[in-house]
């Protein structure tokens, strides 16, 4: 469960509509009902505490086909980017970071085949050069393995010049640099930084053996397609493999995390609120989240499918205009500075401060990419005018 203080009596205690707010459940179950997907999960936000989180469907959970509820948990992929992207966050304020410092500075072993000049603002803004590097099974399950893979990268093209998607090489340095600077292994870091102090009780990054019958196994509902390109680093099978508990249990940073729609939305509520959670916990200051949230990316770093202008900030993706918000993973109605970060399959997270309003969405089920994006903008929509 959600604790308590976490989660409105009635939506309009949080100043949200409650019309609009089934209309989110609607939009959300209607895939649900016509066979799109098997399973889904949808949770709004606001002033810190759940507004509303609804469930439908059924996954196969530990190994049998069951209905999907409340304590079901999802495979959020790169929507865990957002949350191991706050706790480096919090190493700038705490004095421990800075943009303008070289990789290789604090990790020795990533200075190899010309990786020494990535600077760690380059790499949390997916424009480091590394795009492509390799780090899978048998050596991200130690540190050591870590450490050789990194010193084994090269670069795929000059640092700054492009952007192109990280998908799990740039988190995995992120981890580095938090055990380098605090002396935490990371995974406990966040857990400490983050997910502690934010009450998100159903978040795991390296998820316990015992739990791995709440989560719902992620398939293909649909053929899957490469995209232009190819597959890269996040292939069908790639996918598959976190049905796998030994692959739930590594913790992977940049697509591990195992979480509830509701802990999704959550996470977004203090950083959408200065830094702050409903029972008054200050996770980090007001400014640190201004600076984490600032587009820093140019005009010439744009995505490969759409070439549209990525809009990147820390390791989140920040809407920006109308015109492109819906390319970056937003709605039409979101603000321009709502933030936050998709995951394969159409999981979404963000949150807008403007509205103050959060959302979380969750589903095992794979489907190609025009109906997760369609899906994806129908829900963010609704989503960001249920304010009253």
């Amino acid at each position: 469960m959600v604790a308590p203080a976490f989660v409105a009596n009635k939506p309009e205690d949080v100043g949200i509509d409650p019309e609009k707010l089934e209309a989110v459940f609607a939009r959300v179950k209607r895939d649900v009902d016509d066979g799109t997907l098997p399973s889904a999960s949808v949770a709004v936000a606001r002033q810190g505490k759940i507004a509303g989180f609804r469930v439908f469907g059924q996954a196969v959970q530990g190994g049998s086909m069951k209905p999907a509820t409340e304590d079901t948990l999802y495979t959020i992929f790169s929507s865990t980017k957002a949350i191991v992207g706050a706790a480096s966050w919090t190493l700038f304020e705490d004095g421990l970071l800075k943009l303008d410092e070289k990789v290789a500075d604090i990790i020795p072993e990533f200075g190899t085949n010309g990786k020494d000049v990535v600077t760690v603002e380059q790499a949390m803004l997916h424009i480091g050069g590394f795009p492509l590097a390799p780090l899978g099974p048998g050596r991200w399950e130690t540190r050591e393995g870590r450490l050789r893979s990194f010193s084994d990268w090269r670069l795929n093209w000059e640092p700054g010049m492009k952007f192109e998607y990280h998908a799990t090489s740039l988190h995995w340095v992120l981890a580095e640099i938090i055990e380098r600077r605090t002396g935490v292994e990371f995974k406990q870091f966040v857990r400490q930084r983050i997910i502690e102090p934010m009450k998100l009780r159903e978040f795991y990054l390296g998820l316990p053996a015992e739990l791995n019958g709440r989560v719902a196994d992620v398939l293909h509902v649909t053929p899957p397609v490469p995209p232009p390109g190819g597959w890269g680093e996040v292939t069908p099978d790639a996918i598959l493999n976190f049905n796998r508990p030994e692959v739930r249990a590594v913790g992977v940073p940049g697509g591990g995390g195992i979480a509830r729609a509701a802990e999704l939305a959550l996470f977004y509520q203090p950083l959408v609120n200065g830094g702050v959670t409903a029972d008054g916990t200050r996770i980090m200051k007001a400014e640190t989240i201004e600076f984490a949230t600032k587009p820093r990316t140019r005009d010439f770093h744009v995505d490969l499918l759409f070439q549209k202008p990525v809009n990147r900030a820390l390791t989140v993706v920040v809407a920006g205009d109308a015109e492109n918000a819906v390319y970056r993973g937003f709605g039409r109605t979101t603000s321009p500075r709502a933030f936050g970060h998709g995951g394969a399959g159409g999981q979404i997270g963000w949150g807008d401060p403007e509205t103050g309003i959060s959302v979380g969405y969750c589903t095992n089920g794979f489907v190609d990419d025009l109906l997760q994006g369609r899906r994806g903008v129908a829900v963010s929509s609704l989503a960001a005018v249920c304010a009253s």
